[in-house]
């Protein structure tokens, strides 16, 4: 009983089989992204004392056996795919396969007494923190908890039998293990699997999900391809989708401010679905009532274009240490831009400095093995301190201002959100991958910016920039099966696409049009495009894909000094 048994690889079913045999064996269960570095790997299983690892295959089993004299706790890993790896399996008894571990005896009497062991406030899981300040913490989720988590979430977005959702977040990250595993099976709702992300789209088409959870790149990454693709139509297309955008945005507009839609302009709305925005919906399969982000913020032009589509995405908060969820729009309470208000089962309040405080039954006992880094989080009066500044209106609705460790405070004394700048920045051109802004100490706003890889190609095949030698096709193909690959000879590409003087000159209208839309202190006054976008291997992004600010501020560091200091290195807006 509280053996700590680790999970890593893809979201499968075999990854939910093992998490509930574990629990139902009395067992912590452990998740661990596939992604992890084998040094990020050992600092896991070292830290949590894991006893068992469940493996998918011949990667994470290659990368578990070169950390094997790192983690001697580890008794075992049970493979649940064993292709390649029939010689490493035959000649070691420390690897044992899915179909020898689950064709074992199960003794019902023996599961019965260990549940009955199992106090509802025993830690259940331990889930690991990003690690986007510092080493990664396991925060003690109990079972208590999860109970309390899915009723509260029930409340706000419900799952039904009926529903059927996608299952293709890491399973790993608390969201989609609490609320989209356990939730569904609380609600006893069906799920769908995605071989693979590069199938996403297609399989959700097969499906036709009534669910869909994502972070908020998902969404960008559509809206940017929506985008991209207007861009390529007939003008004739290209006026016809704008006139429909204008028409969908003021009828959000008028229904967010809680006016009628006058008959006219409902008129022109029910038109402009019919020519575009069923087209956008059937891109999800035609049959979604309920889409669902957080975990990072999302731009507002986004959301807005979301719903205008028919597309309701409601957009939640929480963090792993409150077990996933606090916050949350809701069908009949929805403010747009903001995170909803508190669920059932937790208080929240803002601190004098505007922080957000939770206290209730979602949060989590504190970190495992780390008294210290536990009140730090979580005063003596029960508040977790969730570390993101915050506001709320007279309503009761919550708006996550950024990060209480990344506001900048400029030289002159300002506070500002570095994410609110670059979600004005990133809709602005659906080349931009990425944006990190920059003001600390400084005189004024600074920017660097990525180009997403796969828009880079298509710029590169279309400007003649493709060097002699290379296939921009395999290239895409290659990043379509894998988004997160990195094709070789693909830094080639991005240095003659980052080199071309155009890209320059389209990047800065797009800051420029943001800037439009704020305050002087927050606009930015230069910038600088990276010959290279942000990745996981880079250390630059987590697994969930959110940006590892103080990593890309330490990093970068010289590049950013030479932005304010040297001439002619920076391109002015």
């Amino acid at each position: 009983i509280g053996d700590k048994v680790c999970i890593v690889g893809g979201t499968r079913p075999e990854w939910a089989i093992a998490d509930i045999g574990g629990l139902l064996a009395g067992c912590v269960t452990v998740g661990a992204y596939p992604t992890l570095a084998p040094t990020q790997m050992a600092y896991l299983l070292h830290d949590s004392d894991t006893r068992a690892v469940f493996a998918e295959g011949k990667g994470d089993v290659e990368k578990l056996l070169s950390i094997k004299n790192d983690t001697p706790d580890v008794q075992c890993v049970v493979v649940w795919d064993k292709e390649g790896l029939e010689e490493q399996m035959a000649s070691s008894d420390w690897l044992i396969s899915w179909e020898e571990a689950t064709a074992a005896t199960v003794l019902l009497g023996e599961i019965e007494a260990r549940q009955k062991e199992v106090d509802e406030h025993d830690t259940a899981l331990l889930v690991y923190t990003s690690g986007t300040t510092g080493p990664p913490k396991g925060a003690m989720i109990s079972h208590h908890n999860i109970m309390a988590m899915l009723s509260g979430a029930h409340e706000y977005l419900p799952n039904y039998e009926n529903d059927l959702i996608m299952s293709f977040l890491p399973m790993a990250h608390s969201v989609e293990r609490i609320l989209g595993f356990y939730g569904r099976v609380s609600a006893g709702s069906s799920s769908a699997y995605v071989t693979s992300i590069s199938k996403l789209l297609e399989e959700t088409l097969e499906v036709r999900p009534t669910l869909f959870g994502g972070v908020p790149r998902i969404f960008e990454k559509a809206y940017d391809k929506i985008m991209a693709g207007v861009e390529e139509a007939s003008p004739a297309k290209q006026k016809i989708f704008h006139w429909a955008e204008k028409q969908g945005r003021e009828a959000v507009n008028l229904w967010q401010a809680g006016k009628p839609l006058p008959l006219s302009l409902n008129i022109r709305y029910k038109i402009a679905d019919t020519l575009v925005f069923s087209k956008v919906r059937a891109a999800f399969g035609g049959r979604v009532r309920q889409f669902m982000t957080g975990a990072a913020p999302i731009a507002y032009e986004i959301l807005e274009f979301f719903w205008a589509a028919g597309c309701p995405v409601f957009e939640c908060y929480g963090q792993t240490e409150a077990t996933a969820m606090t916050h949350g729009n809701s069908p009949g309470n929805v403010r747009l831009g903001s995170v909803g208000k508190a669920v059932i089962n937790i208080e929240a309040k803002l601190a004098e400095d505007g922080e957000i405080l939770v206290r209730g039954d979602l949060v989590c006992k504190g970190y495992y093995k780390n008294e210290e880094a536990t009140a730090e989080t979580i005063d003596p009066e029960g508040w977790l301190h969730t570390g993101d500044i915050g506001k709320v209106d007279e309503d009761g609705f919550y708006y996550i201002v950024d990060r209480k460790k990344h506001i900048i405070i400029t030289a002159g004394g300002k506070n500002l959100s570095p994410a609110n700048i670059e979600n004005e920045i990133k809709p602005q051109d659906s080349l931009i991958s990425q944006v990190h802004v920059h003001g600390d100490k400084r005189p004024y706003v600074t920017a660097i910016v990525t180009i997403a890889a796969p828009e880079a190609i298509v710029y590169a095949q279309r400007n003649s920039l493709i060097p002699d030698g290379l296939d921009a096709e395999a290239m895409l193909a290659q990043m379509v099966e894998d988004p997160l690959a990195i094709p070789t000879d693909l830094d080639q590409v991005m240095a003659a696409v980052t080199a071309h003087k155009p890209i320059y000159v389209r990047i800065r209208e797009a800051i420029a049009r943001a800037n439009s839309n704020l305050a002087r202190v927050e606009r930015v006054k230069r910038f600088h495009i990276l010959d290279r976008d942000f990745s996981v291997e880079g250390d630059e992004l987590t697994p969930t894909l959110k940006v590892k600010r103080k990593n890309v501020e330490e990093k970068y560091s010289a590049l950013l000094d030479r932005i304010y200091e040297e001439d002619g290195f920076a391109t002015e807006v």
